[in-house]
């Protein structure tokens, strides 16, 4: 049947998400509530018992993909300019004297062309690009020139407080706006971990965004998971596992090849 009428027999499946859909209708409709572009996943974990030749394929025009994407950011001189570089290099050096470990990537990936953090040297202070994943609506936000002595409490009211967020942001996170403040939880994903042991720090919303930040590796910008307690399922805080300790013990090669291994897949 099909998932979003649940009427008539299903004659379509996206790509994307897998929901199986009647009609062009349906398909749209399930598009707009679980914000589903309908692009299929290349970078979709598949297990070894399900790998076909297409599979294999797949990965292949991929890894071409990639590579093009590679050499044509390496002929855009104006972000290989000195300039570029100082800039790059003032901003990880600032991060590091508020105990912050900034990685930037190469030119031409994702994260990369989309952050906009600056470093105000009047104020002395940063102003961040930052992204809010709300993984319970399917819904994300990217807020930029947030300054970095703003609390996370007053970062999030435009979202989630009834009283200050948009009507319509108000009814796309009307789960988490129902929910008491006491159930909702801000997380960060641990960038030094290996894929297959993903856990995230938990942040404290009552201190401002720098005291969250120390003592952390960001890789170009922060994104925060806002997730409520009750809801939350495979996401594993560092420390609450009993059959590890609360500090990473990876290497710091290990980190950089998982970092690495990621942000170029994002970058396609």
């Amino acid at each position: 049947r099909c998932e979003s009428c649940s009427k008539e027999e299903a004659k379509y499946r996206c790509p994307r998400c897998m929901k199986y859909s009647c009609s062009l209708l349906c398909v749209k409709k399930h598009k707009l509530a679980l914000s589903c572009n309908g692009v299929r996943d290349k970078t979709a974990f598949v297990s070894v018992n399900e790998f076909t030749d297409l599979n294999l394929l797949s990965d292949y025009r991929f890894l071409e993909d990639v590579g093009r994407t590679a050499d044509a950011a390496a002929r855009l001189s104006t972000m290989h300019s000195p300039t570029a570089k100082k800039l790059l290099y003032t901003l990880r050096n600032k991060a590091r004297r508020c105990d912050i470990d900034l990685r930037t990537l190469p030119v031409g990936f994702t994260k990369r062309r989309e952050n906009s953090t600056t470093f105000n040297c009047l104020e002395k202070k940063f102003y961040w690009h930052l992204k809010l994943v709300f993984p319970h609506c399917h819904a994300e936000y990217t807020l930029k020139g947030v300054p970095d002595d703003k609390t996370l409490a007053d970062i999030l009211k435009p979202y989630i407080d009834p009283a200050e967020s948009d009507p319509v942001v108000c009814q796309r996170l009307k789960i988490y706006t129902v929910s008491p403040q006491s159930d909702v939880q801000i997380l960060m994903k641990i960038e030094n971990r290996k894929q297959n042991s993903v856990r995230y720090n938990e942040l404290d919303a009552s201190k401002s965004l720098l005291d969250n930040l120390k003592g952390k590796i960001i890789i170009e910008y922060p994104t925060l998971f806002v997730v409520l307690k009750t809801l939350k399922k495979d996401m594993v805080i560092l420390g609450q596992d009993a059959s590890e300790p609360a500090e990473n013990s990876d290497s710091e090669s290990s980190s950089l090849s998982s970092m690495e291994e990621g942000e170029i897949r994002d970058s396609s």
